[in-house]
């Protein structure tokens, strides 16, 4: 081992061998590059650097990762995200003080050496030597933004910054060699602009507009002489002179900087010594990074944009590239969001229900004819804390949302519109007993489905009884009814028109086929039933959903524009169907179940929705020019709702027209203000022979399409006597599905058995129940 001088220095051996090492390296460099030699020094064994003649010579500067901003469709800022809070400035748009401190305390020869400062490498190999360790480093400017560029490069992968970053000879000669070409390529001005836009400031803030807002709450162009010393300073190491946690030791580093500014004539001595003696000054800015900061309680919206993105291939061949491009941001993305729609639903949300209420609503506003999503909001604030949450109600589940919700009878009209454009005459009538049988056996896509259980259904009211006209029925929502409706056109057209109206189920699997179906037993969720009923509004037309108007990318000082998904539009139905089912659903609104969630003089169509045992209600509604879904209910789909207090108002029990009903009614009436007034298409429906009087509503304004009956299932709790599809399939009910705990299904679907579910469903995640709505659906 070399031995030390007394003084703790490094031995002449040691020195010499420095001074081989910087000399052989700066000389093979600078002698040429191309020397074939340069193996010959022991430069290209492996592990440490490949010969200087095959390292590629073409580096490209890599696009540095930006903000991503997320505009309104008006052009308002919704939010901003970033892998890298960074803002690419031009030089000219950066302090001219902010350029002579960082050149003087990083690099002061500059503007005077080349790629490679041979004067600053001996002055460090002999500064180094005296001090017995690393006391100055020699590496240019332009060095350590190859350097920069290789860590931007590395991402977030540890494995590929440790590489970037690495104490190795042959990262140093990769670097040199780099250096020589970028300066020859981008010249002093652009490599300052680069160096100051990739660098790393601290405080999660890359490059110096960041920085400059970071600290000072302003642009870089603004930035005064102890401002840039200040942040000159910091490059050397964020950590250790962060001035947010040591303001002492920034001082004391800023004060450094003036003086080296000094020493090279940048400034003079009187303005160095008056620029110390000056406070910091700091003004901080808090990183506003996410969906987190989204504005009008849009972070639902802005992470759905999110998923859109890494889920849609028009953005990337795979989830991997998609992600990069993503990461890397500098996109402005302007969204379909309507600021104003927006504003409604949210005050309407918290207006009625109260984020620490035990159950949650979450509403969605589509527009007709062009799918664009203009709202997006719930009651639980996008968040980490208590009482929030950063899942997405409204949507499915592969797109941040939960398990989903049975829809109850707001699918009813799906199964209407199925029967009228096969054929069915929308003044068709059924006997429509209090409790019946279910029809059996059905025809389905496949297998006839039998109803082996002797299953029954059954209306709320032992006073609701036909026979019933479809608009009456509907208005009423009887059960029977649209039991015999389904037993007669059979179960496969109403899948079938399901399909071309964009209704899936949220968790992604297929329809069950059981005639249960016409009743809601499919977990849904709010975007997916907004916008099937835009497709009424729009007179037949369904849009598929679309967040996205149009996305920008900043790509070094170009800007492009990138492809975005359209909607899709096409006819799932007759203009006479739709027609057809908005005259049956007006009536809803004006003297049926959902007569809560009228707009008065504006013409507005919808239906109501309860799921058995209230653990969901719904009211699914619209105009010609929007249409909207609200839906209430636990997301662990733990607590049924009844004897509850939501939004400071207590209940015995909770129907779709009488909580869903008015939030849908105040959010639209806002969403829609100042907008023109339009009205539907309506058809002449004649009236039937119902017994009038029969199932009438019993005055208190509650929608009564609650139904089921089971006369098999049994409820881990006792013996259940309301389960609709615990009656259709028998079998144990182990306490729910979906977002309950240890939900299973064992029933059967068209003589076959289902397959069971796993046990232990995610709360957090669910909504609806895993099985086929064991224990009963209602309206």
């Amino acid at each position: 081992m070399p031995k030390k001088r007394s003084g703790g220095g490094v031995s002449p051996v040691q020195q010499a061998a420095k001074f081989l090492g910087v000399s052989v390296l700066a000389g093979a460099v600078m002698a040429g590059i191309a020397l074939p030699a340069a193996g010959a020094l022991g430069l290209a064994a492996k592990g440490s650097v490949q010969g200087f003649d095959d390292i590629p010579s073409n580096l490209q500067s890599p696009q540095l990762s930006q903000r991503t901003t997320i505009l309104d469709n008006e052009g308002g800022q919704i939010a901003t995200v970033y892998s890298r809070d960074r803002t690419v400035v031009d030089l000219k748009d950066i302090s001219p003080y902010m350029q002579k401190a960082i050149v003087a305390i990083e690099d002061s020869r500059f503007y005077q050496h080349g790629a490679i400062d041979l004067k600053g490498v001996l002055r460090a190999l002999n500064q180094n030597a005296q001090s017995g360790g690393v006391a100055q480093g020699a590496s240019t400017l332009t060095q350590q933004l190859v350097k920069n560029y290789f860590v931007e490069e590395a991402g977030d992968d540890p494995t590929k910054v440790a590489q970037a970053t690495q104490q190795t000879l042959g990262r140093k000669v990769r670097e040199l060699k780099y250096a020589i070409q970028i300066e020859e390529k981008l010249g002093k001005k652009k490599i300052l602009e680069n160096y100051l836009n990739i660098t790393f400031f601290g405080q999660q803030a890359y490059g110096v507009e960041a920085a400059s807002e970071r600290y000072f709450s302003k642009h870089a162009k603004d930035l005064t002489l102890p401002e840039s010393a200040l942040l000159a300073g910091l490059v050397q190491s964020p950590t250790r002179y962060d001035p947010v946690n040591d303001e002492a030791e920034a001082k004391k580093r800023r004060n450094v900087v003036l003086q080296r500014m000094a020493e090279v004539h940048d400034i003079s001595q009187a303005e160095a010594d008056r620029a110390k003696n000056t406070p910091l000054g700091l003004k901080v800015s808090e990183p506003k990074n996410g969906c987190i900061t989204a504005v009008r309680g849009a972070g639902f919206f802005c992470d759905y944009v999110r998923e859109v993105f890494l889920n849609d291939p028009v953005f990337g061949k795979s989830r991997t590239d998609r992600a990069k491009v993503w990461n890397r941001g500098g996109l402005t993305i302007r969204t379909t969001l309507d600021p104003q729609s927006q504003e409604s639903v949210q005050t309407s949300v918290q207006d009625h229900v109260y984020k620490s209420d035990e159950v949650a609503t979450a509403a969605t506003i589509v527009e007709p004819g062009t799918g664009r999503i203009l709202a997006m909001g719930q009651s639980r604030p996008y968040g980490f804390g208590k009482d929030e949450t950063q899942i997405n109600l409204s949507v499915d589940q592969s797109m941040g949302g939960g398990a989903g919700y049975q829809p109850g009878s707001t699918f009813k009209p799906i199964v209407a519109a199925a029967a009228i454009e096969g054929g069915t005459p929308p003044d068709q009538e059924y006997p429509s007993p209090y409790e019946m049988d279910y029809p059996s056996p059905v025809s389905t896509c496949g297998k006839n489905w039998v109803n082996t259980e002797n299953s029954q259904v059954t209306n709320e009211n032992e006073s609701e009884h036909g026979p019933y006209g479809m608009k009456e029925a509907t208005a009423k929502s009887v059960n029977t009814y649209y039991v015999q409706l389904i037993g007669d056109i059979g179960i496969c057209p109403v899948v079938n028109m399901a399909k071309k109206m964009g209704v899936n189920r949220a968790d992604g699997r297929a329809l069950d086929q059981a005639p249960s179906i016409a009743l809601g037993t499919q977990e849904m969720s709010p975007l997916t039933m907004a916008s099937a009923y835009a497709t009424f509004a729009d007179r037949g037309t369904y849009c598929t959903p679309v967040a996205i108007e149009s996305i920008t990318q900043t790509v070094g000082n170009q800007k492009k524009s990138l492809p975005v998904p359209k909607s899709a539009c096409s006819r799932a139905m007759s203009q006479t169907t739709a027609d057809t089912i908005n005259t049956i659903l007006k009536g809803v609104v004006e003297d049926g179940t959902g007569t809560q969630a009228g707009l008065g003089s504006r013409p507005s169509a919808g239906k109501t929705g309860t799921t058995d045992f209230r653990y969901a209600a719904w009211f699914v509604g619209y105009t010609p020019n929007m249409a909207g879904a609200v839906w209430v209910g636990d997301p662990a789909h733990k607590r049924q709702m009844n004897n509850i207090t939501i939004g400071g108002t207590p209940y015995a029990k909770v129907y779709g027209g009488q909580v869903p009903g008015p939030i849908w009614r105040d959010m639209m009436t806002g969403a829609l203000s100042g907008r023109p007034v339009q009205d539907f298409n309506l058809v002449d429906i004649p009236e039937g022979n119902s017994d009038e009087g029969d199932g009438n509503d019993d005055g208190d304004g509650n929608d009564h399409d609650h139904h089921g009956r089971d006369h098999g299932g049994q409820d881990d709790g006792g013996q259940d006597d309301g389960g609709l599809i615990g009656g259709l399939f028998g079998g144990p009910d182990n306490g729910g599905a979906g977002g309950g705990p240890n939900g299973t299904t064992t029933g059967t679907t068209a003589g076959n058995p289902s397959p069971a579910l796993p046990q232990g469903g995610n709360p957090g995640k669910g909504g609806g129940r895993n099985g086929h709505g064991n224990g009963g659906q209602r309206g």
